[in-house]
């Protein structure tokens, strides 16, 4: 065992090192490009452009190649989505294209689609749904072959910018309409606007059963019951103007118009700003792709960052099958600002690692997931937090268990 350790505190502390002294954003190519949409595809990522087209990465945003052939240049791409083989492009004027060889070659299918102005895409199981400039929201259950226009209740003179799927309920936010809510496939919609203060719906993110929508003027607003009700949730967020939205476990990042990107990881409830080196701060799109998350901007082609610099992270440090539940101390300890926590699970088990300050407050849930047995380690980044001593404590079942660190700057 104690080979294996040794390793093991040799990796955290070449993290650790890592982390601080790169701990920014870096340019990943396309410099001067509009980014208009991200996706990603097994291992490959994809940037849509506003009079570019498409360009394609296979090597995690170090190299790009545009990936053009049967999609013109003369088509913005407002969207991309994954499904599969299978990657759909939205344009602006050319309708949806289909590549099912990683962009190499499009296929324009629009059979159906009697508004060619895409702005989003939904993918849910079988069936993708396209939100237009004019048209609606269009259906289609097998690949892009055929469309049907789904707008019972969603008027057309709303333009759909955002698209999202949570369980069984499809929401399509639009500009002046706020959001609408459909509960079968598209078939009928209904608006849900209760609290709702900014019509103008430009972005969602779903994080379990929280919906977030990112305004045009608005800033974000939660609903946790599918938009019966929705909140304003604005509290560090100077700008109005949110355009995009990243899920990363528990964390939501947030693209805004002028301000760069914001970190919430307590579901919207307080907003920190993450831009450290990101020189372009209108953003238009994200991915999280591996370890990294990238940023497509208004003229500055995308940017890359390794979550890990910005939010805890959990990873499997060996999956053999150990006898007993087991949480080690941190390392390093005491730490600035970054740590790891290591934990043994024996079976199957829902895991929550929380951190606590001296008063019994718990002030970051680290992870609260389900987990297979192994041996696993999570980050925190402390950077935020005042100086001190604080306590971690995990739950895995029956097991219980806390332990000290303390935190020097």
């Amino acid at each position: 065992m104690q080979p294996r350790r040794s390793m093991l505190v040799a990796c955290l502390l070449s993290f650790v090192c890592a982390g601080t002294l790169n701990a920014q954003w870096i340019q990943s190519g396309l410099s001067g490009a509009i980014i208009t949409a991200l996706a990603v595809s097994d291992t490959n990522l994809f940037a849509g452009t506003y009079g570019g087209g498409v360009f394609l990465s296979s090597d995690n945003g170090t190299s790009w190649n545009q990936a053009n052939t049967g999609l013109s240049n003369t088509y913005n791409v407002y969207a991309l989505a994954a499904n599969g083989m299978n990657l759909f492009a939205g344009t602006y004027g050319g309708g949806v294209f289909l590549s099912i060889n990683n962009g190499m070659s499009w296929t324009q299918i629009n059979t159906g689609l009697t508004n060619a102005y895409v702005n989003t895409f939904a993918v849910s199981g079988a069936n993708l749904f396209a939100g237009t400039s004019g048209g609606g929201v269009f259906l289609s259950t097998n690949n892009g072959t055929s469309w049907t226009q789904v707008n019972t209740g969603l008027p057309k003179t709303y333009y759909v910018h955002a698209l999202a799927v949570s369980g069984t309920n499809l929401f399509a936010g639009t500009d002046g309409g706020g959001v609408f809510l459909s509960t079968n496939n598209g078939v009928s919609w209904t608006q849900v606007n209760s609290g709702l203060t900014f019509p103008y719906v430009r972005a969602f993110a779903v994080n379990g059963t929280n919906l977030f929508a990112g305004t045009d003027g608005g800033g974000i607003f939660l609903s946790t019951n599918n938009g019966t009700a929705w909140t304003q949730v604005n509290t560090g967020l100077p700008d109005s103007f949110v355009d995009s939205f990243a899920v990363s476990g528990t964390n939501l990042f947030a693209g805004t118009w002028k301000s760069g990107i914001f970190l919430s990881t307590n579901n919207g409830t307080s907003w920190t700003q993450v831009n450290t080196a990101l020189t372009v701060l209108n953003v238009r799109a994200f991915a999280v792709s591996g370890t990294n998350l990238f940023a497509g901007t208004n003229g500055g082609g995308v940017w890359k960052r390794p979550l890990s610099q910005m939010i805890t992270s959990v990873h499997s440090v060996s999956s053999e099958l150990l006898p007993d539940f087991d949480l080690e101390q941190n390392y390093p300890n005491p730490f600035n600002p970054i740590t790891k926590i290591q934990f043994t699970i024996p079976r199957f088990s829902y895991v929550t690692l929380k951190v606590y300050n001296t008063l019994g407050e718990e002030v970051a849930m680290l992870l609260s997931e389900n987990l297979p047995a192994g041996r696993y380690q999570v980050g925190w980044n402390a950077e935020k937090f005042a100086a001190g001593a604080y306590y971690y404590r995990i739950s895995a079942g029956d097991f219980v268990m806390s332990k000290k660190m303390a935190f020097m700057k």
